[in-house]
């Protein structure tokens, strides 16, 4: 198979991950709006609990069925063997949980009231299973995962606007936002067929992959229970209104994630191939590369985002979400402890068959986060949730550091820390001047952001960042580019 280039990935996650920025960017203030903090939470509680439902559905699939398919994918029959006794195992899971989802809407009170909404996101569970997005991920097939999420996401858009104008409409919300989501992966599995065969192989050796998908099972049991607990345990001992203006933070949290990410999920078919072909300098070179791109975006990320969570919050959901202030200014570190451990853990640990490690560190970022809502959230609500995430996420990044002890130092070396946190300090003190203007929020957000991140980058560029000069230097070469082709 024709090797796909790192940078052409990069820039195709990039746009798939602005698309995912936009998307909401768009879609929440007028949402938010209409539905308020009692039908977004509604929404937010019904996918929360779903999630479960999914997680036992999709077993450790999406992280093993990657670095499964990435070591046999330039073997067609052995990647179609594989491929299919993966979807065998998932759809067999995706009847139990299923069956378990139905028990549930009828014997638990609190889930009967809500019964289409959480039918209808259930709709996830069988889209995802079939849309073997581990496939396309193994073969790095970035390019058509953008275009094909872009236009779903389009449609969605319109879709949001034609179909919502009540607050009684959270259903047709949800209904959408799965279809946003996970409706493309019907496309997926129509044109899996390029790459794998459907015809029906016999002597499936399901027994092989039944070991390490429990392990990455139980990876996604714990992080799932960490990721999604706050919003299930807010449903059940607070209001749906707190659940609503967690969510409202928690949303911003995760657009900002998945650009922080954004590099890393692009290397772990890359990292296992070469683990798997004992490239190790290769394997370290990308590694280094992308915890310095984490550190390098993370922090400005986290300090801007900090310092105008009210510009934020009013921007996207309005002045009734001003509970979602607090808790997204104390998850907002989070950004930088998920970026380093997605590096550390999937794109380290997991290539290099260390991912029972990976496991432990997210039992105990969720043990940490049950005990932390168990007492926080009765009291302070939203607030105590957002404490909690912070907590499960430093705990967990402490335990793979301690880890990896051994390569941390050497990993990390290369950053200009001092640089970064000056770049950052005269970003904030330049663009604080804003709030002096009496603009509205978009006015304040767009004009800050262009002087705290012009700022940031033009401080970097002069002090000749390794990362961030080669940034500017791939721009500049793909401007004369086009200028030469256009002449």
């Amino acid at each position: 198979m024709k090797e796909k280039s790192l940078k052409l990935n990069f820039l195709m996650n990039m746009i798939l991950t602005m698309s995912s920025f936009i998307f909401p960017l768009i879609t929440f203030p007028y949402i938010s709006r209409i539905l308020l903090p009692i039908g977004t939470g509604r929404v937010s509680f019904a996918t929360s609990i779903i999630s479960y439902f999914s997680m036992f559905a999709q077993l450790g699939i999406p992280v093993y069925g990657i670095r499964a398919c990435a070591k046999v994918r330039d073997n067609r029959e052995k990647l179609t063997q594989t491929a299919q006794e993966l979807l065998i195992i998932n759809l067999i899971t995706c009847v139990i949980s299923y069956s378990m989802l139905f028990v549930a809407l009828i014997s638990v009170p609190r889930l009967r009231s809500d019964r289409p909404l959480l039918v209808i996101v259930s709709f996830t569970i069988i889209l995802t299973a079939i849309g073997m997005e581990w496939l396309y991920k193994a073969l790095e097939q970035y390019t058509y995962i953008t275009i094909r999420s872009i236009i779903f996401k389009f449609i969605a858009l319109i879709a949001m606007f034609l179909l919502i104008h009540e607050k009684s409409d959270y259903v047709i919300y949800g209904g959408i936002s799965i279809f946003a989501a996970s409706a493309s992966n019907v496309l997926n599995f129509v044109n899996a067929h390029k790459y794998i065969d459907f015809k029906p192989r016999g002597r499936y050796n399901i027994k092989q992959h039944l070991k390490p998908i429990g392990i990455f099972f139980a990876m996604s049991c714990a992080t799932t229970i960490y990721v999604n607990l706050d919003s299930v345990m807010l449903g059940f001992m607070t209001t749906d209104a707190d659940v609503g203006y967690y969510n409202a933070a928690v949303k911003i949290k995760n657009i900002l994630v998945s650009i922080v990410t954004s590099l890393g999920t692009v290397l772990l078919p890359r990292a296992s191939f070469y683990v798997e072909n004992k490239m190790l300098d290769e394997f370290e070179k990308i590694t280094k590369k992308a915890l310095a791109f984490v550190v390098l975006l993370a922090v400005p990320l986290v300090l801007y985002f900090t310092l105008f969570a009210q510009e934020g919050i009013f921007f996207l959901s309005g002045e009734t979400y001003r509970g979602a202030v607090v808790p997204m200014q104390i998850i907002m570190p989070t950004l930088l402890f998920i970026g380093i451990t997605n590096i550390l853990g999937i794109q380290i640990l997991v290539p290099l068959g260390r991912e029972k490690e990976v496991l432990y560190s997210e039992i105990i970022g969720a043990i940490v986060d049950i005990i932390a809502n168990a007492i926080l959230i009765p009291q302070y609500a939203s607030t105590g949730a957002a404490i909690g995430t912070l907590l499960a996420e430093f705990s967990v990044l402490l335990f793979q550091c301690l880890m990896l002890k051994d390569k941390v130092r050497n990993l990390f070396k290369g950053i200009n820390y001092l640089n970064v946190l000056v770049a950052s300090m005269l970003g904030m003190i330049l663009s604080l001047g804003i709030r002096a203007f009496d603009i509205s929020n978009l006015g304040k957000l767009v004009i800050s952001s262009l002087i705290y991140f012009g700022t940031y980058g033009l401080f970097l560029l002069l002090r000749r960042d390794r990362i961030v000069v080669e940034i500017w230097n791939t721009i500049i070469k793909k401007i004369h580019e086009g200028v030469y082709e256009n002449n």
